[in-house]
This record gives structure tokens, sequence and C-alpha cells, in this order.
């Protein structure tokens, strides 16, 4: 950084870098539009006024703005390497993105850190991790990989390590639970942020969550829930995600309160690369609070000042002098019409056309092991009434239900309500297979599986029929890890993911298309709109999110926190 040389430009004794002539600026601080020259220099916005440079682009009739930041995203869940997915967001402005790598780390552990931190170290988008908090998420299931406070403190002072990840154990942070207490410690003691996840927690569980020191939290389904988590302290990540969507109520319940809008910022949390190819990346996130009627301004500085505010990224976020040139050239604001993206001045595909993908370490490869699965193992008895997880359209949390459940023999049998869901350990550690009614899926004639699972990523499966799920799952296995879809003792379909079972080495045109064809294959399966076949699925064994999940060691009822009892059907 050649601070001499900045000084200089902004004083007009040399010429700038890079100077947008005549363009409407949106200014985070004031909250105005300003018609005015910026001045670049050094990769730093130096002046607004009137400016000569080098290399001069006409801005009339066009709008400035900060480069978008995902205040929290799982990189790994849109299966895209870090380059590739560096070359989709960017096209839509994001610059910036605070990843939470826990997805990856379940499945490797420590070295998954090194790998996305040395991934990302020179692509032209910054690129943050928050050090995962809950690995495993739960002590009820099984994971690829443990990561304590001893891991993470090789960390602490990287300079792109922001914190401790989403604190998923809530109900350990409540009870004061050692294990958690040394991590929100460490993070404390390296004056690191610490991010949420309590999805429903109120009240005094509430006031304990956000005194152990939690700041964020992105899990909000209500307003009322985002108002009382606002009033202890936290910053509201406001989600728009594959399958979670929590932006429209979030968004009219922020219009329609007297509440102010400083402390909510914008994530896509998971979201594939065919959404994100579709709809853009946090740009969609501003396009639609301002079509829900918020102030366009305002709507930016929820993707940009405030998330960078409240992660300390203390030279992003704004248009103005000091602050990094990650800008955004929109030639629509009302429409979020991205013309052209910058990183740090240059022409966000220019600095790309210069990166190249970082090689994925062999410890990250050929992570899924497994005995094949045989039809007997897929079994499931039941009685007069069963535990179903019934999904919920839209979102990621589920109900609990106890009903009676079509049967054959004493035997679960699938039908067009209620699909047989499997979960099968994968890291070869203890061989556990796990089977339940699920409601509300839909699928017919075939069977879904994927090595994406959250957290602990073991396969999930979803079909109508036993031998097409042992197929899915066993070819699953087979190819290391992906997405599969079967009907009729057939492969209809298929995704590879070689990088932990979660990601692809392919461009992100060929992941997207690859993508693209599977769920549409799945959609004329009978899985209705409002279910994403594979990122619904996805959650179904993440014991954190209410209200019934299944993992490998069978079905666990997060109300109770505790592993549902056959006896209580």
């Amino acid at each position: 950084m050649d601070r001499k040389k900045r000084i200089d430009a902004a004083m007009g004794r040399v010429k700038a870098d890079l100077v947008f002539k005549n363009v409407n600026v949106v200014n985070v601080f004031s909250e105005e539009i300003v018609t005015t020259d910026v001045a670049v220099t050094d990769g730093y916005v130096v002046g607004l006024g009137s400016y000569q440079g080098e290399v001069e682009v006409d801005g009339t009739d066009k709008f400035l703005c900060p480069g978008f930041i995902d205040a929290h995203l799982h990189m790994e869940s849109t299966l895209a390497t870090p380059f590739e997915l560096a070359k989709l967001v960017t096209k839509s402005g994001t610059t910036t993105m605070i990843a939470d790598p826990h997805e990856i780390v379940n499945v490797c552990g420590a070295p998954a850190v090194r790998y996305l931190l040395d991934a990302t170290e020179h692509l032209p988008v910054n690129v943050y991790l928050m050090l995962p908090s809950s690995v495993p998420a739960t002590p009820f299931e099984t994971n690829g990989a443990d990561f304590t406070a001893a891991d993470m403190a090789p960390f602490w002072n990287h300079p792109r390590v922001l914190g401790l990840g989403e604190v998923m154990c809530y109900p350990d942070v409540v009870a004061a639970g050692d294990a958690i207490v040394e991590k929100l410690n460490a993070a404390e003691d390296a004056n690191k942020q610490i991010d949420g996840h309590a999805p429903g927690l109120t009240g005094r569980e509430l006031q304990a969550y956000a005194a152990a020191g939690v700041r964020t939290e992105h899990e909000c389904t209500s307003f009322a829930e985002a108002a009382e988590k606002m009033r202890a302290g936290l910053a509201i990540l406001v989600r728009e995600g594959s399958a979670a969507k929590n932006l429209t109520t979030l968004v009219n319940g922020l219009l329609d309160s007297e509440l102010p809008a400083d402390r909510f910022l914008f994530c896509t949390d998971d979201k594939h690369l065919d959404d994100i190819s579709r709809e853009g990346h946090v740009r969609w996130n501003v396009r639609q609070a301002i079509r829900l009627g918020m102030d366009p301004v305002t709507a930016i500085k929820m993707a940009t000042i405030n998330a960078a505010r409240v992660y300390g990224l203390r030279d992003l976020g704004a248009v103005a002098p000091g602050y990094r040139a990650d800008l955004v050239l929109l030639s629509s604001l009302k429409k979020v019409k991205v013309e052209r993206v910058y990183k740090d001045g240059v022409p966000v595909e220019d600095a790309l056309a210069r990166c190249a993908a970082a090689p994925v370490p062999a410890e990250l490869l050929n992570t899924v092991r497994f005995e094949d699965v045989r039809p007997e193992d897929l079994r499931l008895p039941v009685g007069a009434t069963a535990h179903c997880i019934e999904m919920v359209p839209y979102q990621i949390v589920t109900k609990h239900v106890v009903e009676p459940v079509p049967s054959e023999n004493g035997l679960f049998c699938p039908n067009e309500v209620y699909t047989k869901l499997c979960v099968v350990e994968r890291h070869g550690r203890s061989g556990g297979i796990a089977v339940c009614p699920l409601k509300g899926y839909g699928i017919r004639n075939g069977a879904i599986a994927t090595s994406v699972a959250h957290d602990s990523h073991n396969v999930i499966a979803a079909g109508d029929n036993d031998e097409d799920l042992v197929l899915a799952i066993n070819h699953l296995k087979a190819m290391g890890g992906g997405y599969v879809l079967t009907s009729g003792g057939k492969v209809l379909g298929q995704l590879p993911l070689p990088v932990a079972g979660l990601m692809s080495t392919d461009p992100w045109e060929d992941v997207q298309r690859n993508t693209a064809a599977i769920l549409k294959q799945a959609s004329q399966m009978g899985i209705p709109y409002h279910v994403d076949p594979f990122t619904s699925l996805s959650f179904l064994a993440l014991p954190v999110i209410p209200e019934l999940r299944l993992t490998d060691r069978g079905l666990f009822d997060v109300v109770k926190f505790a592993p549902v009892k056959e006896e209580e059907a």
C-alpha cells in the first residue's frame, strides 16, 4: 500500500489510477445519492469531487455502490471450489464473503481450514473464515473429524479468520458446558467475533446465549423472533438461500416496525449455483428488499456497511476515501442491474484472468467409506403409529408428527404421501444406518441419495422403494460422493463431488448445468415445487434445527434435544 501516492492523488497532485466521472454514488453514511467523480488509486477510493484519471469511466446515469458482502455462507453448499465460486458470485457484485467452513471441517477437520485459507488467498474476492464452533454439531451423530479448541488455536492469528462460527450447540451454551465455554473463551481472548445459530431461542435462555458473547443470528423465521434477538444485542442476518427463505418475512416486518435497519445484514447461508447463476448472489437479497418497498439505499447498506461494521471490516462497505475500491457499477438502482464489478479498483474479470484454482490436498479426497448397503438394511418395523418427519414448505424447519403410516407385514411401506428416509454413516467409523418415514417429499418411482447432509455429511437418501434406494446409496459410494438419482433399477442422473463428498473440481458452468439437469429429473418424479430435492433433503439430518431429524443413530427430537424412544410412538 502506497499511502503517499493515495494522498497525492486525493489532493490532485497526480492523476488517479481510475476515475468514475459524473456517477451517482450511493453514500451509505449520509444515505444520499450524490452525483460526483470518484477517484481510485492503489486499490483504494481516494476522493469524491472533481478528478482526472489515467483511466476514466463515464458514469452518467449510472450508480456506484460498495461491493456486496455475504455476511454468512458455507461455500461448500454451492458445490463449487473457491475459485469457481468466486468467478460466479463476483458477476453479480459480491466482493466479500464471510464463510463458515463447518461442512467440510465436519468431514476432514483442520486440513480443510488450511485448504480454504490457501485456496482463497489470492482470489479477487475477500474471503474471511469463521472457525467452526460445533464440530460435530451434537454428540448424537457420527461425523468425520473433530475440531476442538486445541485444533482452532493455530488459526486465531490468521488475518482472515474473523471469529467463531455459528454456535449451533445452544443448549450446551445455556448449560455452560465446558467444551463450548472453552471455545467461547478462546474467541474472546483473541478479540474475535462470535456468530449465533439458535432458532426459536427466547426468554432467559436467549439472554444467557447473548451473555455468552454471541453477537449474530441468521435463523430467525419471524419478525417477532428477530426483534427479540435484536433487543438482546444480536445483529440479524436476513437469509435468502435455496431452501431457507426468510427475507420476505423479515423485511416486511422491518418495514412495518419502527426499528432501525442498521443491525440487519444480508446473507445466503446455503445457495446453489443454479439459483446464484439465475438470480445473482447477495444482489438478489437487495433487489427483493427493494421490491418489497425498502428504500434502495437502506437495502444496499444491509448488503455493505452494516455487515462491515458488525464484522470489524474497517476498510470495506463504502464508496468513500480510505475504503478499498470494491465497487459495483449499476445501470439501474431499483432493479440492481449490475453492469460491472471492480475489486481493488480492477475490473473483476481482469483480476480473475490472472488467477487459477488451488490444488486439492489428497486428504480431502476419497472420503466416502462404508460397507455396501443391502435392502434388508433399510427395513423399518412399525406399529399402529410411527414418528414421522413432516416437511414445511420453503423452510428447513420440520414438524414432528406421530401418526399411522402405510405398512405391509409390519414393515413401513412408502407411498405418495410417505417417503422412506435413510441415513448411512459414511466416514468409516460406526457403520450406522437409520430409517424413518418422511412426509411431504413426494418422490415416486425412484430414489435420491447425496453425501451432502448437514452437518456431519453422512449419506442421506429418500425414495419409495428399497431397490432404487440401495442402488443410489451404493452408487454414491462408488463415485466418491455427490448426488445420485435412480429409478427402475437404473441410474438416471449423477453429479460427482469428489472434494470431501461436497464439492466439484469442474468449472461452475458444468456443475450448474449438471445440477440443473438432475433437479429437472427429480422434479418430474413427484417432488413438489416448494421442495428443493437436494437442498431440502440435505438438512433433514441436522439435529439442531427443530423439530425432528434423522441421524445415523436414529430419530432425534430437537425440541427435547434427545433421541426419540421407540416406545413413545
